[in-house]
């Protein structure tokens, strides 16, 4: 469909280009993650668990102010379709406040604050959710599968292996200067492997269908549109793009409890900030009372306490909850692959689409294509999470 050549489309298209040059400059986890992670966990274990990580971000290579200014200057009067401007009032406020998010990383509370905007906190709901999903048995570790077996290096041919079916390409970066074992960053079309990790086969058969099945998927679909916004992401997309990418590892039959109790403890972690504690505390709270293997109980507390407390990490399980209930109500998911796109705003995709400004997803998730999950378990805790 051709987009309409009028005075208000072209209003619209110079809007959203003119935003997309801005938000470009906004890659939150490029600034939230840690650069001192390892030798923080070094002193803090030495420590005996008491002495809080201190720890150093990426400087902010942006002018925060400006950037907030031009965001607000821009003439959204303009735009003559009032859902679409209201929609575009809705990009303008989000990414205000990621920017605010940004700009106090490690400044304590008022980074959480502006966490708490951006991405919420868990309700009682999710902490129960969470606490039901704990009460299960982990798969046996010592199967194969679950075993250490790859570096990077290794592990970033699988990655390649798996990528074959789609058709794109894109960058593999190894860091050691990351919380996560592997992730996508959106804006460089790369794919960042942790290089102080090793992986087993399960943990590269749910990376491959989450990090490349979806955000790499929904990457490379959100630039193949006339708007620029499905390429940096809707208003509060974290928690539908987490909740697909998870959703693809159950489609693959890769989803286990053992994964849907670290996506728990994640909720309880974060939960942790609102009851205002210490990450001491956050972690022998995961370490001795739910009796969580130091290593892994470390870098779940520090996704949470990160930047000063970064809420961002309960969205995965709801997600996950919200993404199941719509593939079994027979919903269309290939609409959610688009881009960096929400749930919620899934009328105004459609609408976009029809209106020319927007593209059906090209790329879809091979996952999807058929529901594989054999677990049994699994599928009992995602039917009964409330």
């Amino acid at each position: 469909m051709k987009i309409e050549n009028n005075v208000a489309t072209k209003a619209l298209l110079e809007i959203d280009k003119s935003i997309d040059a801005l938000v470009k400059q906004i890659e939150l986890l490029s600034y939230v993650n840690p650069i001192n992670i390892e030798e923080e966990k070094a002193r803090f274990f030495s420590s005996k668990y008491l002495t809080d990580p201190v720890f150093k971000y990426p400087s902010i290579n942006f002018d925060k102010f400006k950037l907030h200014r031009k965001l607000f200057i821009q003439p959204l009067e303009l735009i003559e379709d009032a859902e679409i401007k209201d929609f575009y009032e809705d990009i303008i406020y989000a990414y205000s406040g990621l920017i605010q998010c940004v700009e106090t990383i490690g400044k304590g509370k008022k980074f959480y604050y502006n966490c708490l905007r951006c991405f919420g906190t868990p309700t009682e709901n999710d902490v129960e959710n969470a606490k039901f999903i704990l009460h299960f048995e982990d798969e046996n570790k010592d199967v194969p599968a679950f075993q250490p077996k790859y570096n990077a290096t290794e592990a970033e041919v699988f990655f390649e292996t798996f990528s074959e079916k789609y058709d794109f390409n894109y960058s593999i970066k190894h860091s050691d200067k990351m919380s996560a074992i592997a992730m996508v960053l959106n804006n460089i079309k790369t794919l960042v492997l942790n290089s102080h990790h090793t992986y087993s086969d399960n943990e590269i058969a749910v990376l491959t269908n989450h990090e490349i099945g979806v955000h790499m998927v929904t990457t490379m679909n959100g630039m193949l549109h006339p708007l620029k916004i499905f390429s940096h992401g809707f208003p509060n997309n974290e928690e539908t793009q987490e909740g697909l990418a998870v959703f693809s590892e159950y489609m693959s039959n890769n989803l286990t409890v053992t994964r849907l109790k670290e996506l728990a403890y994640r909720v309880i972690a974060v939960d942790s900030l609102a009851k205002g504690y210490s990450f001491s505390r956050t972690f022998r709270m995961l370490h001795n009372q739910y009796d969580l293997e130091r290593e892994e109980a470390f870098y779940i507390t520090v996704r949470a306490h990160r930047g000063g407390g970064f809420t961002k990490d309960y969205l995965y399980l709801t997600g996950l909850k919200k993404i199941y209930d719509y593939y079994h109500s027979g919903k269309d998911l290939s609409l959610l692959l688009t881009g960096k796109v929400s749930l919620e705003y899934a009328h105004e995709i459609e609408s976009l689409i029809k209106k020319g400004l927007a593209v059906p997803a090209k790329h879809v998730t091979d996952s999807y294509s058929e529901n594989k999950n054999t677990n049994k378990k699994v599928d009992f805790i995602l039917r009964s999470l409330k």
